[in-house]
């Protein structure tokens, strides 16, 4: 029985995406953020698997497809929200956030005959996915998040466990104006690629920050947002 979990944050304005504004208001990368999820949510959708299970902060809507389980994320930091995510499933499965709307279903058909995780790289040092034959929570809880080398502690935590990895393409996560526009080149028949084309028409942001009608930047920082880092 194969599970695919997707963790992702209700894409609520000022509270996903936060490293997009500036040059994006928060309202405009939360419209990002819903598309990227929207996108990601649908490409799983067609992938082969036994359940889909969205792990959620916040509350779905209908940018939900049909034909997933909705469970509520944990308290805690992220390696306690990816530890319980885990703790959903029994079986093989493959963990994956919502910052990677180029991901497709060749990527995600995942087949531990022959390995006993799978280890997605993000181009931040991060990871876009994560796949364990039997999954174990302590495999996560303790990892330091949101750092440079989250990944390679990661993978180093499964080898350490005697785990046989397969890795999987690095993938590019959408965190900057300049991810966003590098993200959609590669999928421009994307909802992502669409709704960023939408706010850049017109003199909206660039990866620059260039705007065709000025907007004062925010006064104060914005945390990471990355779901798997």
């Amino acid at each position: 029985m194969t599970t695919l979990l997707v963790i992702a944050k209700e894409p609520v304005p000022g509270r996903v995406k936060t490293r997009l504004t500036p040059p994006f208001t928060p309202e405009e990368a939360a419209a990002l953020a819903e598309a990227s999820l929207t996108d990601t949510l649908h490409t799983v959708a067609a992938t082969p698997a036994d359940r889909r299970v969205l792990v959620l902060a916040g509350e779905p809507g209908p940018w939900l497809p049909p034909g997933f389980e909705v469970v509520r994320q944990c308290a805690g930091g992220l390696d306690e929200r990816l530890a319980h995510a885990f703790a959903q499933s029994e079986g093989p499965t493959l963990l994956i956030g919502m910052d990677t709307p180029q991901v497709t279903p060749e990527l995600l058909t995942v087949d531990f005959a022959d390995c006993d995780a799978y280890f997605g790289p993000a181009e931040d040092g991060g990871f876009w996915a994560l796949g364990l034959s039997h999954p174990d929570p302590e495999l996560l809880r303790g990892v330091p998040m949101s750092t440079p080398t989250t990944g390679a502690v990661q993978r180093g935590r499964l080898m350490a466990a005697g785990l046989r990895v397969r890795d999987l393409p690095r993938l590019r996560d959408v965190d900057t104006a300049a991810d966003a526009e590098a993200v959609a080149g590669l999928v421009p028949r994307g909802t992502f690629a669409a709704q960023l084309a939408r706010l850049s028409a017109g003199g909206r942001p660039n990866s620059q920050g260039a705007r065709g009608t000025a907007r004062p930047a925010p006064t104060h920082p914005h945390p990471t947002t990355n779901p798997i880092r």
